[in-house]
């Protein structure tokens, strides 16, 4: 079993992981923190293959 300690970083420095990990918490708890509705999985998946579909009718026009 791969423990913490064995995963090689992604980061070129110690200062590049701490500031991407002091800003994917802020992201976390700003999410956490929103009391917006949610919005439905099968509403997202439907607005996201609608913008996928309309941006590749949009290259296929330019081609």
């Amino acid at each position: 079993m791969e423990t913490a300690r064995s995963i090689v970083s992604e980061f070129d420095t110690p200062e590049q992981e701490a500031s991407y990990n002091a800003w994917l918490r802020a992201k976390v708890a700003s999410s956490l923190a929103d009391t917006r509705p949610g919005i439905p999985h099968d509403e997202v998946m439907a607005r996201m293959e609608a913008i996928i579909a309309e941006a590749e009718n949009s290259t296929q026009r330019k081609s």
